[in-house]
């Protein structure tokens, strides 16, 4: 999928959001500057959450617990070892969205039955999105 702009950018974060679950887990990869924050705000942003959503580099973890769902948006790009992820409490089932950026800094096998997303740069302002879509999207994918 082709995203043309920022714009398209939101509207697609506007669908995600209104096919999320409590329970799942969207993580984001790209390069950096390619957008995953933009698409993660516009996921937040679309549930309702009208203050700032700053990036999580520093906190690594912001939730965003008066949303229904309650989404954890996390990024994981300051992770130097995957030890460190034990103590964010990442792996346990939550009651909420945990949306991730820079997944692979937590290895290959972290959270199964992922919705896995990747942004890459295209032309101009445009993004490439490619989607890896796990059975529990089934009926929720592709987004409209």
């Amino acid at each position: 999928m082709i995203l043309e702009d920022e714009e398209a950018t939101t509207n697609l974060g506007a669908r995600l959001a209104s096919a999320l679950r409590p329970g799942d887990v969207v993580t984001l990869s790209g390069p950096l500057g390619v957008g995953k924050t933009a698409l993660a705000r516009a996921m937040i942003r679309a549930l309702g959450h009208e203050g700032e959503v700053p990036s999580p580099s520093f906190a690594i973890v912001q939730p965003y617990e008066e949303l229904v769902p309650p989404i954890w948006h996390v990024d994981l790009y300051r992770i130097g070892n995957r030890e460190e992820l034990a103590e964010l409490g990442l792996d346990t089932p939550v009651d909420a969205v945990l949306l991730v950026e820079w997944p692979e800094r937590a290895g290959p096998n972290a959270w199964p039955n992922t919705l896995r997303l990747g942004l890459e740069f295209a032309d101009g302002a445009s993004r490439r999105l490619t989607a890896d879509v796990p059975p529990s999207w089934q009926g929720r994918w592709p987004v409209r």
